[in-house]
C-alpha cells in the first residue's frame, strides 16, 4: 500500500530538484485508502485526488478500474493484484480483532446520506442524455441505488460507481442511467440502506423544451413589440417638445391615457 503515492511524490521530487526554482503549487491531497467491514461490499480500495476518484480496485475482478474514462490503464509496475492481497488480508484480521473487542463498547458512526439527481448535458427533448444520482455523507459504506421510469424499475444503462473516501471520513457514490428524456417523465433514483432499513428517494422530471422555445419565441416577440411602442412614444415626445420651442404648446403626456 503506498506505492502510487510514493512513485508519485519521488517523481514531483526530481522535477522540482532538477528544474528552475517555480513557485509554490497549490496544495493537492492524493490518496490511497482501503477499507474492510463486515457487510458488503466487504474490501474497496480508492485512489483519489483532492476527493475525486482516480482508480479504484475490483476485487472480484482482481483489477485497477478508471474512475474518469478519459485515464489511461494503471500502470502494472506500480501495484499490481498480488501486492493488494497481503494488505487486504492484514485488513480483515485487523477487523475480526477489533469487532471482538469493540462490539457493543463504542457507538457506531452512521451518516445520513444526501442525494442529488441530475442531467449530465442540458436536457433536450428526444435527444441521448445520462442522468447522475450522487449520494453524499455515506457512513458505514453499505447501501444500495436502484432506478425507476414513471414507478417501472429499470437496470438497463445503469452504472454504479465505487464508495469513494472523503477527507471528512466519510464517503459518497455516483450512479448513472443513460436515458432518452421525454416531456414530463419522471425518473427516480431510489437509495436503500438494508442495516437501518431506511429509503431516500429523488426525483428529475423531464422539462418541455420545446414548450419553453415557444414561451421564448413568444417573450421575444412582446419584447420587440414593447420595444417598437417605446420608440414611437419617443419620437412622439421628442415631436412636441420641438413643437413647444416653437411656441405651438406641448400636450401633457397625462392627456394620452
Amino acid at each position: 500500500m503506498g506505492h502510487i503515492v510514493a512513485a508519485l511524490l519521488w517523481a514531483v521530487w526530481v522535477a522540482v530538484a532538477v528544474g528552475d526554482p517555480v513557485p509554490d503549487p497549490p496544495s493537492h491531497l492524493l490518496s490511497e485508502v482501503l477499507t474492510c467491514q463486515p457487510d458488503p461490499p466487504s474490501l474497496s480500495l480508492s485512489v483519489t485526488l483532492d476527493g475525486r476518484a482516480l482508480f479504484w480496485f475490483d476485487f472480484p475482478g482482481s483489477r485497477w478500474n478508471p474512475g474518469i474514462p478519459s485515464l489511461p490503464r494503471w500502470p502494472p509496475e506500480l501495484e499490481s493484484p498480488q501486492d493488494i492481497l497481503p494488505e487486504s488480508q492484514l485488513c480483515r484480521e485487523i477487523l475480526g480483532i477489533l469487532g471482538h473487542h469493540l462490539t457493543g463498547r463504542l457507538p457506531e458512526a452512521k451518516g445520513v446520506p444526501i442525494l442529488s439527481l441530475f442531467p449530465a448535458l442540458p436536457p433536450l427533448s428526444g435527444e441521448p442524455n445520462t442522468l447522475v444520482c450522487l449520494v453524499e455523507n455515506v457512513f458505514p459504506p453499505v447501501l444500495d441505488i436502484t432506478w425507476s421510469v414513471a414507478g417501472a424499475t429499470v437496470t438497463h444503462g445503469v452504472t454504479h460507481g465505487p464508495f469513494v473516501p472523503t477527507s471528512d471520513l466519510t464517503f459518497i457514490r455516483i450512479s448513472r442511467i443513460s436515458v432518452v428524456p421525454q416531456p414530463g417523465a419522471v425518473y427516480t433514483c431510489t437509495v436503500t440502506s438494508h442495516k437501518d432499513n431506511a429509503t431516500m428517494v429523488a426525483y428529475w422530471v423531464a422539462p418541455d423544451t420545446a414548450l419553453d422555445e415557444q414561451l421564448g419565441t413568444v417573450l421575444a416577440g412582446a419584447a420587440l413589440a414593447l420595444g417598437i411602442v417605446l420608440a414611437l412614444l419617443g419620437a412622439t415626445l421628442a415631436l412636441m417638445a420641438r413643437r413647444d420651442r416653437n411656441g405651438t404648446g406641448i400636450i401633457p403626456v397625462w392627456a394620452w391615457f
